[in-house]
């Protein structure tokens, strides 16, 4: 939360600046700026090419069903499509509706649509979290900060066309984070607001945005669910972090709206229809499914804790942290602020993002296997809902360690020194960190554009056929992002991806070339 929103602690810190260390850093006030710009460079550079290429997406599996439905139906009858027939996620719906309601366009411009709302809103974020510490705010570090975590959470995984390009998958696991931030930014502006109307449109929207975000995405609903929980119990007033019940009540509030949307999500009738379709099989709690969820988990942090490139958000992060403690000559009589907060309070809150990443973490297994069966963890595009607030954790840890390490060595005549190698150590891991995802994003860019070639001279021979009258079409497989395609399986009445793309060009059937 803010300083608004934990008014009971002052935790701003006299400036490094002070004492002997005064005015002795021009190397770092040059190196920083320098570091932060060819971190945005080289980060922006990446997301850039991921937007771009947004213009070569083409339909794909679950695409055909959602453009269909969407054309066909619209918002409203694709919404009560999903309630009454598919899964019960009725946000996720009506999302699917505006994204593909004028064709295929809005699948093109979602990712640049995600790409700038996200880093929008985690340069607000960074700055309130500078501002927490009583740093200042450094517009272009934080920018860095912003572009290198949503490059590695786009790239540094397995499945960075279903993250980033994929619609289906990004409606479900990437703009639901995008979505909380915006959430968590409201709340610091409403929470602690002096006008009780304000507060309560606050918690209002709480409620409210919870109750979408549980008819979304189940997996950002269990994390975000419990990250809430956690700051909830923080925000308790007799233990110092708050002085009143405010941001007790917007994470309850929060926490309430998720529980009702996820309520109305397992009982609607598409939710009921989709279970009965999986074979019986032991409960999720069992001991034989919780063991094998544990296997599962294991696998994937193995997974996870391979790919080192994500180390990169802690060193920008230290960046950040070195960079917020830079001022000019403090004025005399500048003293720091007693804490008020206990010790133990304070170590909670830094503690807090482990716990909610690791149960986070082992919810979405738990929650795959239950709907893919033994394989559903290797189902990456859900990782992303608690890949984000790890990134955003290890900045955060990054920061605060930039922003110690600048305070403890105030003053001491091995300051630039120490603080110069240390800048440099961090801006050449961040930059590192960036330059190992350059062969996935070429990989990326390669595949796609092949794709979008092949699919467009497809395209326009089916739909000269169907013009034609005819009733059956050849189509040949383009196969992207381990994504499914027509003929996927050997019984034609069971492959829903043929029975959409029918629908969509407006023929009976189609037939493998």
């Amino acid at each position: 939360m803010s300083t608004a929103a934990v008014e009971g602690e002052d935790v701003r810190t006299p400036s490094p600046a002070r004492g002997r260390g005064t005015g002795r850093r021009p190397l770092l006030r040059r190196l920083l700026p320098a570091a932060g710009a060819t971190l945005v460079a080289a980060a922006g550079a990446l997301i850039a090419v991921g937007c771009f290429l947004g213009l070569y997406v083409r339909p794909t599996s679950d695409d055909w069903c959602a453009a269909w439905k969407a054309r066909d139906l619209g918002v409203l009858g694709i919404t009560s499509d999903f309630y009454t027939t598919q899964n019960g996620r009725i946000a996720n719906a009506f999302l699917s509706g505006v994204v593909y309601g004028d064709g295929l366009a809005g699948t093109k411009i979602l990712p640049t649509v995600i790409a700038v709302s996200f880093t929008a809103g985690l340069v607000l974020l960074g700055r309130e979290f500078i501002r927490f510490l009583g740093g200042r705010p450094r517009v272009l570090v934080l920018t860095a900060c912003a572009l290198v975590v949503q490059a590695l959470v786009y790239f540094a995984g397995t499945r960075s066309y279903q993250v980033l390009l994929w619609a289906p998958a990004t409606i479900s696991h990437t703009v639901p984070s995008v979505i909380g931030l915006w959430a968590l930014l409201l709340a610091i502006r409403t929470v602690r607001h002096p006008r009780a109307a304000v507060r309560v449109a606050g918690f209002a929207s709480a409620f409210l945005i919870g109750f979408a975000l549980g008819t979304l995405s189940e997996p950002f609903a269990l994390v975000s669910g419990l990250l809430a929980a956690g700051v909830g119990l923080l925000c308790l007033p007799r233990l110092g972090l708050a002085r009143d019940w405010h941001p007790f009540t917007w994470c309850l509030l929060w926490c309430s709206g998720l529980v009702c949307g996820l309520v109305v999500l397992y009982t609607s009738p598409g939710a009921r229809w989709r279970r009965a379709q999986q074979p019986d099989k032991e409960s999720v709690l069992s001991a034989g499914e919780l063991s094998g969820a544990f296997a599962d988990w294991l696998r994937m942090w193995d997974s996870v804790t391979g790919q080192w490139a994500y180390l990169g958000a802690a060193a920008v992060g230290v960046l950040l942290g070195l960079a917020s403690g830079l001022r000019g000559p403090a004025e005399p009589g500048n003293r720091e602020p007693r804490r008020t907060v206990p010790r133990k309070v304070l170590i909670a809150v830094l503690l807090l993002p482990v716990p909610v990443v690791v149960l986070g973490s082992f919810a979405v297994v738990v929650g795959l296997r239950s709907g893919y069966g033994p394989s559903g963890w290797t189902y990456a595009r859900a990782w992303t809902n608690y890949l984000v607030p790890m990134e955003l954790a290890l900045c955060g840890y990054g920061a605060l360690l930039g922003a110690w390490g600048g305070r403890w060595l105030s003053g001491r005549r091995t300051i630039d020194t120490v603080l110069v190698t240390g800048a440099v150590a961090a801006g050449c891991l961040a930059l590192a960190s960036v330059a190992v995802l350059v062969p996935n994003v070429r990989q990326l860019t390669t595949t796609t554009v092949a794709r979008s070639v092949a699919w467009d001279a497809q395209n326009s021979r089916i739909r000269t056929e169907a013009a034609r009258s005819a009733a059956d079409v050849g189509y040949r497989p383009l196969h992207i992002g381990s994504l499914a395609e027509p003929f996927f399986t050997g019984s034609y009445e069971r492959d829903w991806v043929a029975a959409c793309v029918s629908k969509w060009y407006g023929v009976d059937r189609i037939h493998r070339l």
